[in-house]
């Protein structure tokens, strides 16, 4: 054997004597003998020393111990067992036209583009009708309906109340189902207890219990007056009855308030709609296919810095529409309304929401200041339609005109509402640019909130640029806007070619 190979016969037998050694160190440290060094000669290789252990059947406390407690659970199981059969999830669908835009900004043609969206309904009535949330149908053609036993359904859609944000399906089968009783809510009291239920996140049926934590609150002018609950309430739980403990819907859920407006999420404060209001604007839908509302007659704004620094607040009227209740009781133009029925008048969006939720044929009084001295007029509230105000056309009634030929007329870009602005209740679009030597340059500002087109409310940008290009083609289109917190009306004129 020459030099080499021992020298390298040497250095592994160092080494594999290094390995052992530190090895066996280690072994030692963590109390292992040398066997384990080399698990071929390990006793404990395939051995397993079983665990002793023994559960107890002995419970911490007796239900006698805990009666009400155990009552009380029994009693929630019972009212929900009694509830969720008449709760469904609706699962809707439908094609929205798209915009499409050059490099320039400027409308290129449209396209179709498919939605989907979700939420939860209760059913009202034995014959199928159920009411939703406006938002959860709004802009969408196809409603599928889910029940708590999983059958399933299509539905089509009876009304809605944009305003209260209130929808009426009808299930399409003959079936006699199980609604739910509406309650009364003006018994409803603050520390009362409640339960939510719905749809939440599109996971299935689910409830949830709280207390009614306040009333009377309000996410904005439009939507006043509402329950606020800690009820938990999540996305997809819009539509879904508030209902008390005699099973009766007292509310049905609408929003939450939440500091994440990136991924909303409940944060112990949601919003239902009374039921009383839902009861109402339902009846309506189900009678004559649509809500009714109050109607005055009159176009108002706000007031000046100098008028509002002596008279505080209230709302100008600046125009009285013809043969209207207005005209009839004497209202004239530069009036500032003061108050109505005692109720202060704070915004000119206040006073047309409480113009607006009047009863038809209601005499209100109405506190005035005209050429510097206070008077009272009472008027008679009329009914809000074609004989006295802007009538809906229907879209896709329009002449066949290019809608890029229409919108580049117009001239006005807007955006869709983001999360924290849905969230604090606005409907609409907000204008983000207005072309130069456009209709629009003379008509509308940047920043102002689009919320009807022809009365009609919109969804979301596709929906406005659709139903304008198509109504201004027909003839005028009314443009129902808020602008510096007041709500304005803008007409524009009918786009020829």
């Amino acid at each position: 054997m020459n030099l080499a190979v021992r020298r390298l016969l040497a250095l592994v037998a160092v080494f594999l004597s290094a390995f052992i050694a530190v090895a066996a160190l280690r072994a030692w440290r963590n109390g292992n003998g040398l066997r384990d060094l080399f698990p071929i000669f390990s006793k404990n290789k395939t051995e397993y020393r079983p665990e002793n252990y023994t559960f107890t059947e002995k419970v911490p406390l007796d239900l006698g111990e805990v009666e009400l407690l155990s009552r009380l659970n029994e009693e929630y199981a019972k009212l929900t067992a009694a509830v969720v059969p008449s709760v469904v999830s609706i699962d809707t669908a439908g094609v929205q036209q798209e915009r499409l835009v050059d490099f320039w900004g400027q409308t290129r043609g449209f396209r179709p583009n498919p939605t989907r969206g979700q939420g939860s309904g209760v059913i009202v009535t034995s014959e199928g009708h159920i009411v939703t949330n406006h938002h959860v149908i709004a802009g969408q053609q196809e409603f599928q309906i889910t029940l708590h036993n999983g059958k399933k359904y299509s539905a089509r859609l009876i009304g809605e109340d944009s305003l209260l944000d209130i929808a009426v399906l009808r299930i399409d089968s003959k079936e006699n189902f199980t609604p739910l009783k509406i309650g009364d809510s003006s018994q409803v009291k603050v520390g009362q207890i409640v339960m939510a239920v719905g749809n939440p996140f599109g996971l299935g049926e689910t409830v949830t219990q709280g207390i009614i934590s306040a009333k009377e609150r309000s996410l904005s002018e439009n939507q006043r007056d509402l329950f606020q609950t800690d009820a938990a309430i999540n996305p997809g739980n819009s539509g879904g009855p508030l209902i008390n403990l005699r099973g009766e819907i007292i509310g049905i859920n609408v929003a939450i308030f939440s500091p994440d407006k990136q991924n909303p999420g409940f944060q112990g404060v949601g919003f239902s709609i009374p039921s009383n209001d839902v009861k109402e604007s339902l009846v309506q839908i189900l009678e004559r296919g649509r809500p009714i509302y109050g109607f005055l007659g009159v176009k108002i704004s706000d007031l000046d810095r100098m008028t509002r620094s002596s008279l505080g607040n209230g709302a100008e009227i600046i125009e009285v529409t013809p043969d209207s209740p207005a005209q009839a009781a004497g209202l004239q133009p530069r009036d500032v309304v003061r108050a109505i029925n005692g109720e202060e008048i704070v915004t000119p969006s206040q006073m047309l929401a409480l113009l607006q939720r009047s009863k038809v044929g209601e005499t209100i009084a109405l506190d005035l200041w005209r050429a510097g001295r206070s008077l009272q007029v009472k008027a008679t509230i009329g009914e809000s339609g074609a004989a006295n105000s802007p009538s809906p056309k229907p879209m896709g009634a329009g002449k066949a005109q290019d809608p890029e030929v229409v919108l580049e007329a117009i001239g006005v870009q807007v955006r869709d509402l983001s999360v924290r602005e849905r969230m604090s209740g606005y409907r609409g679009v907000v204008v983000i640019g207005i072309a130069e030597q456009s209709i629009a340059q003379q008509k509308l500002a940047v920043g102002d909130l689009i919320v009807s087109v022809n009365n009609s409310r919109i969804s979301g940008a596709n929906d406005f640029y659709l139903y304008l290009a198509e109504s201004a083609a027909a003839g005028n289109t009314n443009l129902r806007l808020i602008r510096g917190g007041q709500m304005v009306d803008v007409d524009l004129p009918v786009i020829s070619q």
